[in-house]
């Protein structure tokens, strides 16, 4: 660390003056559980005519909200559709979408006795594993309509 001379830096933020604030979550932590605390923080702290406003990520985060509440239905619609289509029938895509609620039921169930969190990690981990449960039966589906077409 040296001496050095020269203007002081001042920051501005839509035409006022301040400070900027930088951080991230401890390890163990979500960024929302993260922006929780120092929601509450700032509420305790800050003075009249002080506030705060979020910026960057974390802005683009509040924005976005949960979409995967909205994303997952979508998908798993999407693909019924889809195999009704393929089938032409409403029963069969029935016996493959079935074991989304159970594949998502066990591995929400190990994500919360591991003690994580529902990160994008998770969230991408959840997608994969649909992903191969319908695989797997749309795998026997096919099996079963094979054999009983032979029959």
């Amino acid at each position: 660390v040296s001496d050095t001379s020269g203007p002081d830096r001042v920051m501005h933020y839509n035409g006022f003056i301040t400070a900027e604030l930088n951080g991230a979550p401890a390890a163990g932590y979500s960024s929302g559980q993260a922006q929780a605390a120092i929601e509450k923080l700032l509420k305790e702290e800050l003075p009249n005519g002080m506030t705060y406003e979020w910026t960057e990520l974390t802005y683009q985060q509040i924005l976005a909200g949960n979409t995967a509440l909205f994303v997952f239905p979508l998908c798993v619609l999407l693909a019924f559709l889809v195999l009704a289509a393929q089938y032409e029938s409403w029963s069969l895509p029935l016996a493959v979408i079935l074991i989304v609620p159970m594949t998502l039921l066990s591995a929400i169930t190990g994500v919360i006795l591991a003690g994580s969190d529902n990160n994008i990690f998770t969230q991408i981990g959840l997608i994969v594993l649909v992903g191969l449960a319908c695989k797997n039966a749309i795998l026997i589906v096919e099996f079963a309509k094979d054999k009983q077409e032979e029959a």
